[in-house]
């Protein structure tokens, strides 16, 4: 079965704290920081690309198609059986729908969720409006695109500043926690100057963080075992957050932090909670084949859904902490079977037949 694969990008290691920005006046902005250091954070890398290639080859033809404005075209062209999707995408918000909106007006099958869910999670405040509707629990929030509507925001703080229209922690730094409307207001515009876009501002909450992997559909819905964001484990004085930080710089291969703990560590009762409001999320949402989503308990130890990932990344080296894989392995799957696991899904999903059940 031929299948084309996602976009390939790298990203950048620069500290995004240790450059300063000038305005159109020429002085530096010094409370700004510049965020080239995370503009291509979601991408995956030539690592990636390859191991789901490698993976993918041990029952397919595999051909590699990027996400670029070309994709079209040389998917009109390819016309594969099914496309295993993980491009990530480059402009507006709706980047994550755009290869699979493509494939839909062309009638190719492709993993994981459609346009509109995609679309839906990329919108933080989109998708918690929905899980709101429905009794899903998630921290109170309020979206803004100017520092001229904070106004009576004291019964926010503290609270966490982030785009709104970002993933893999992208415009999420230490100091995106606030305690005072200075702090406020700052983080504000740099969500406005940075990234061109309204912020989410989301009452901050201090208890644990976990992120929960998911695999299949319907009854065939896997939850796999839960990783625990291990803040004990950053360095002394920052924030309890996955910032980006945190996850691309303090956490690096030369020097490794302690970051996951998987299976988490947690009574069986709140084990079960969080994978109850997983699981409803996945179906309420509408997600497909795959899909992480990150918890968050409030001071009380109950479970709050912070985002929903149906694009997880997927790094392929263990010692880079990559969570979603993490899980995987912890439940018995090894990369290759983990994305294998993904193609089936969606495989099925469709009603086609796989070249890999046939042998």
């Amino acid at each position: 079965m031929k299948k084309e694969n996602g976009e390939e990008a790298s990203s950048s290691e620069s500290n995004p704290d240790q450059i300063q920005r000038k305005n159109k006046s020429g002085a530096e902005e010094s409370n700004l920081q510049q965020t080239k250091a995370d503009t291509y954070a979601e991408w995956d890398t030539e690592e990636t690309i390859l191991a789901v290639k490698t993976a993918l080859e041990l029952n397919h033809e595999v051909t590699l198609i990027e996400a670029n404005e070309e994709a079209y075209l040389k998917l009109l062209c390819a016309r594969p059986d099914i496309v295993f999707n993980i491009a990530e995408g480059f402009r507006g918000p709706s980047r994550e729908a755009q290869i699979p909106a493509m494939l839909e007006m062309l009638g190719i099958p492709y993993t994981g969720s459609d346009p509109i869910t995609l679309g839906i999670c990329l919108d933080k405040s989109r998708a918690k409006e929905i899980l709101a509707h429905y009794r899903i629990p998630t921290p109170t929030f309020a979206v803004i695109d100017s520092v001229d509507q904070l106004s009576n925001f004291d019964d926010f703080l503290p609270c966490i500043v982030k785009p709104l229209h970002e993933g893999s922690s992208k415009g999420i730094f230490n100091s995106s926690v606030v305690h005072t409307n200075e702090q406020l207001r700052r983080q504000a515009g740099r969500v406005f100057f940075e990234y061109e876009e309204p912020a989410i501002i989301e009452k901050f909450l201090n208890g644990r963080e976990f992120t929960v992997g998911i695999l299949g559909n319907g009854s065939d819905l896997q939850v796999l075992p839960i990783v625990e964001i291990r803040f004990d484990s950053l360095p002394d004085g920052v924030n309890p957050i996955y910032s980006y930080e945190a996850k691309w710089i303090w956490d690096s291969l030369d020097n490794p932090l302690d970051v996951h703990e998987c299976p988490a560590k947690i009574p069986t009762k709140l084990q079960r909670e969080i994978e109850t409001i997983c699981c409803d999320t996945y179906r309420i949402l509408r997600c497909r084949d795959w899909c992480r989503i990150d918890i968050r308990l409030d001071e009380d130890g109950r479970p709050y859904v912070l985002e929903v990932n149906p694009l997880p990344g997927i790094l392929p080296n263990p010692n880079e902490h990559s969570c979603f894989p993490q899980a995987a392995r912890a439940a018995g799957l090894d990369y290759g079977a983990m994305v294998n696991t993904v193609l089936e899904a969606g495989i099925k999903r469709y009603g086609l037949t796989s070249k890999g059940s046939e042998n």
